[in-house]
């Protein structure tokens, strides 16, 4: 079961998640935290960063946490967003897939208003 980390005032409409991340995912990144000793100890950090053709892509790293990161254990992973990525993550589905083109984490994201053909960058 996917986990979705929600934001609520308290006062207003129900939560909305933040975002969603698989269970396919999740098992991936417990994989690579399983099988190099660097990786223990670190939060899965997905993030968005200038680049790609189409002016953002999406990146994921180990590494520790900071004081204003988004964070949340999900099937013993802790995962952490910082605040700015979390502008453009909102409501987005992180996966991890595997199929002829290859493998990798995918992010099917309703705030990017177009992609570039391989996926990987979006514009905002």
């Amino acid at each position: 079961m996917s986990i979705q980390p929600t934001e609520n005032s308290g006062t207003g409409p129900a939560a909305r998640p933040l975002m969603t991340i698989t269970d396919a995912a999740i098992a991936k990144v417990r994989e690579f935290a399983e099988s190099n000793e660097e990786f223990r100890g670190k939060a899965f950090r997905v993030f968005v960063e200038g680049g790609g053709c189409s002016g953002f892509r999406y990146a994921f790293v180990f590494d520790d946490r900071s004081e204003n990161d988004q964070t949340w254990i999900q099937n013993g992973v802790e995962v952490a967003i910082d605040p700015i990525s979390m502008q453009y993550l909102r409501g987005a589905t992180v996966d991890f897939v595997e199929d002829l083109r290859g493998s990798g984490f995918v992010v099917n994201n309703p705030n990017a208003r177009g992609t570039c053909g391989c996926g990987s960058s979006f514009t905002a």
